[in-house]
């Protein structure tokens, strides 16, 4: 198959799992000027400058969060000057979704209720919101779509956990941005498949120390990535090793 063909089918693989269309949802913000108060959050990224995010994220509401499925997502978004006068015109932000937004019942009228089912809803930082919007709004109207994500360096593992139960988070991931299978591998075992605990956090239950460690990163597009001997058999708990390959 010529070279070109097959470049050509990677790259149509590869952007099935962004958005082709622009979609309307609402977006407010929270955290902060600093944006100190978006750090951690329901993803499991904890730091996000350390999980290579920054302040470009934004919290899902739960018709978007997918349950912690879409953890890593990026998204494009825009103030809809269609229909209000407090967007900044001619502007657009790219985030990553590192956390949820949480129902909370109130009804939209009383300024609340904007992360409840089924609204399409982002709760960005706020440096990353008043890049798009004027403060003084606190809530917009915004077109936004999935796009691949652009990300610095190679993919980040963090493990944590104890003897039997090693969990591991994964950030800093580029193309889809969205992990949807992890496999495990020792120097003394075969390939193991990862369960999802929560976010972007994957477990294993068989005892790894004093292994040198391989993962496979599987995204939600299907492209996969295997990272040989990444963590070496000095390993400890709660280390963080980046990979110096990402998609």
């Amino acid at each position: 198959m010529p070279v070109v063909l097959v470049l050509m089918l990677l790259c149509t693989f590869a952007s099935q799992a962004v958005d082709a269309q622009w979609t309307p949802g609402t977006a407010t913000f929270y955290g902060g000027s600093d944006g100190s108060g978006t750090m951690g959050g329901a993803c499991g990224y904890g730091n996000l400058y350390n999980a290579g995010y920054g302040l470009k994220n934004a919290a899902l509401s739960s018709a978007l969060f997918n349950d912690g499925a879409m953890c890593g997502a990026c998204y494009t978004i825009t103030c809809d000057t269609s229909k209000t006068k407090w967007c900044k015109a001619g502007t657009s932000i790219t985030i990553t979704a590192t956390n949820l937004c949480p129902a909370n019942y109130a009804k939209p009228s009383d300024n609340g209720g904007w992360c409840n089912p089924p609204r399409k809803h982002f709760d960005m930082s706020q440096p990353a919101w008043t890049s798009i919007a004027i403060y003084q709004a606190g809530i917009v109207p915004v077109n936004f779509k999935r796009v691949p994500c652009q990300k610095t360096g190679g993919i980040r593992f963090t493990i944590s956990g104890r003897d039997y139960f090693e969990l591991v988070t994964v950030a800093n991931v580029g193309g889809s941005g969205v992990v949807a299978q992890m496999s495990i591998k020792g120097t003394k075992t075969n390939w193991l498949s990862m369960s999802r605990n929560w976010g972007q956090n994957w477990q294993s239950n068989a005892y790894l120390n004093g292994q040198s460690l391989s993962f496979m990163v599987k995204l939600d597009d299907g492209r996969s990535v295997t990272v040989y001997n990444i963590v070496p058999s000095n390993w400890n708990f709660g280390s963080t090793y980046t990979s110096n390959v990402n998609f």
